[in-house]
């Protein structure tokens, strides 16, 4: 397997367009997703708000992910599918981790949503310091440095607010797949530089941290999966594109 992808300037514009979808079918469900719904409601409105775009869903049938999107909701961590049963309350946090495909390119992004102001202490420090965590690692992702670099950004900041970083689950290519090398640990691992960052690399940077411990596991359905002490999770995810100069967030809506 290569160490990365490269990809060339008309796969980059691919993605640009299929990056910019994504994001705005995120946009449109953070102002749509509210108090009441199914979570099977929630991925219905994303199904039918991809199909808006022209492209298709990224995840739907993914090694037999049965969702149009992840939806994980409180202590689940990531994979989180759509269901009848579970309604979503004002108190409770929210990650949508989505992806679209259009001619051959693919984006992908994701956000921790929560439903009122009035969050403890500990959940805003969950909330902020996850999202902080992407961005110092996306200040990271730039040519000439290596992806450790970018791991150890975003370690930092978990570290710094106390929070379980999860190993399980990594940042990775993306691009005209929807993983592609390499991986993007959220964390440091020794010995482990991985490849040197170049103009073409595209590349989902993706902290996920837990309130309590790192520690996780996946249900039966060999899908969701949830922290082991039922401590609570969140997931902010953008796709960056490394360039000559400054890195390129093709999942920051632009219109």
């Amino acid at each position: 397997m290569r160490d990365a992808v490269i990809h060339t300037p008309e796969e980059i514009e691919r993605i640009r367009i299929a990056a910019q979808a994504t994001a705005a079918v995120r946009e449109q469900l953070r102002t749509m997703i509210i108090p009441g719904m199914t979570t099977r409601n929630v991925d219905d409105l994303a199904g039918r708000l991809i199909a808006e775009t022209g492209g298709t869903s990224s995840f739907l049938g993914y090694h037999g992910f049965s969702g149009n999107i992840c939806i994980s909701i409180n202590d689940v961590v990531v994979h989180g599918t759509g269901s009848d049963q579970v309604v979503i309350k004002d108190t409770d946090i929210l990650s949508i981790d989505l992806g679209v495909t259009i001619n051959g390119a693919t984006g992908d992004t994701a956000v921790t949503l929560a439903f009122r102001d009035d969050l403890s202490a500990d959940l805003k420090r969950l909330l902020s310091a996850t999202e902080e965590a992407l961005y110092a690692g996306i200040a990271e992702a730039r040519k000439g440095k290596f992806v450790r670099d970018i791991s150890a950004a975003v370690e930092a900041v978990g570290k710094k607010a106390r929070l379980g970083i999860v190993r399980e689950y990594v940042g990775h290519g993306c691009g005209t797949k929807l993983h592609e090398p390499p991986e993007v640990p959220n964390f440091v691992m020794p010995g482990f530089r991985g490849p040197k960052l170049v103009p073409g690399m595209v590349l989902a940077i993706e902290p996920m941290f837990n309130l309590g411990s790192a520690r996780v596991y996946t249900e039966p359905d060999h899908w969701t999966v949830r922290t082991r002490d039922g401590q609570w999770s969140a997931h902010f995810e953008h796709q960056v594109l490394i360039t000559e100069t400054e890195p390129e967030i093709l999942t920051c809506q632009k219109m």
